[in-house]
């Protein structure tokens, strides 16, 4: 299935300031970018065919895959001054760039790229910054066993906070982190039909608006997982990838362990 994936936000929780004109989804986790790591996961599973929702700092990500650099993440041999690859990463991808402007709201950048999914019946897409582990064909499996007409990924809450029951007078009568608490938030990776762009007005929004009708109608499936999920939306989440990456503890990196 074709992959489309929203990489157009400012990201301002990433960035350093208004002067910080790197986009959100070309941070680095080791070498690569955390756009690269999401489109990896997907081409491990066979999906390598990509749409692209560029916005903010559209001119850096065509400008990395314009320059793919393959020794990045490859092993080589140099003879007689000419490299020779021992794997390549992106050379069996196809890669749409969609310019669906800076401001628009995901909802809207999907209705953009409508014309660049064939008419397909099916569909993945996701956000350019949350990594998993998550079985992607199982994913797939369940959803479309439910019968729904969309489905996404929803993981346990992942707030290091407290939530604190407290009466009128200000009695606290229990306190309970967030992450115990029975609720399942959207964590992305969705595969979706058609029918969503049928519920996505002008200027609409994925979940607000698509898949919250397709709640209330009983049509939307979620997966739970309960693995790895993190999303980078802060220097802190991003760091924390990067560490992991570096010390060697990569569970989204599910091609390394194929």
């Amino acid at each position: 299935m074709k992959v489309v994936l929203f990489c157009g936000g400012y990201g301002m929780r990433m960035r350093g300031g208004s002067d910080d004109i790197v986009p959100k989804p070309m941070q680095l986790v080791g070498p690569r970018p955390l756009l690269w790591h999401v489109m990896r996961y997907y081409a491990h599973f066979g999906h390598k065919e990509f749409v692209l929702c560029l916005g903010y700092g559209a001119e850096h990500i065509k400008n990395f895959f314009l320059t793919y650099q393959e020794t990045a993440s490859n092993d080589f041999v140099i003879r007689d001054g000419q490299v020779e690859l021992l794997g390549t990463d992106i050379s069996d991808w196809s890669i749409t760039f969609v310019d669906t402007g800076v401001e628009s709201a995901i909802g809207e950048r999907l209705r953009r790229v409508r014309e660049h999914l064939d008419g397909d019946e099916f569909f993945l897409a996701n956000y350019a910054d949350v990594l998993t582990d998550a079985p992607l064909d199982t994913m797939i499996e369940r959803f479309h066993a439910s019968g729904a007409a969309a489905s996404m990924m929803v993981v346990p809450p992942q707030s290091s906070f407290h939530c604190v029951d407290i009466t009128d007078s200000g009695e606290v009568k229990d306190i309970m982190p967030v992450a115990r608490m029975p609720l399942w938030e959207n964590g992305g990776f969705f595969v979706l039909s058609q029918e969503i762009f049928d519920l996505l007005p002008p200027g609409g929004d994925l979940v607000a608006d698509a898949c919250g009708t397709l709640a209330g109608q009983g049509r939307l499936f979620g997966y739970r997982h309960l693995g790895f999920w993190k999303p980078a939306d802060t220097f802190k989440e991003r760091a924390e990838l990067d560490d992991a990456y570096r010390n060697g503890s990569r569970p989204w990196m599910v091609w390394e362990s194929a």
